[in-house]
């Protein structure tokens, strides 16, 4: 059974940073794409970052320049460090991964207001 875990999420102050986490279960994690989502209120979930199983990344207009998708393959785990947050980064973030099926985490609430 194939499980995304993610962890990181919160409360922040504009201009902060947080580092989200996902870690995956039951599936052959260094094959897989992996890619960070995120949903706001109202609107439709939208691809925020992605690193390929050979380390390629892409990056939404949006957030180039102030986040960075890395993964660690020995720990099964893709990272989003978030610097430089802004109020319209205010979002649900969703783990996905990608190879012959997609799947979903559960999803982490990230909040940036003051």
């Amino acid at each position: 059974q194939v499980q995304l875990v993610e962890s990181g999420g919160g409360l922040v102050q504009p201009g902060g940073s947080l580092r989200l986490s996902c870690v995956a279960s039951g599936m052959i994690f260094s094959r897989h794409f992996m890619g960070w989502y995120r949903q706001a209120p109202g609107k439709q979930r939208e691809l925020v970052a992605g690193i390929t199983s050979g380390g390629r990344t892409n990056y939404a207009d949006s957030v180039k320049g102030r986040f960075t998708i890395s993964r660690d393959n020995a720990k099964n785990t893709v990272y989003l460090q978030m610097n430089s947050l802004k109020p319209e980064d205010t979002a649900v973030y969703f783990c996905n991964g990608q190879y012959s099926t997609t799947y979903w985490g559960q999803g982490t609430q990230v909040t940036v207001s003051s």
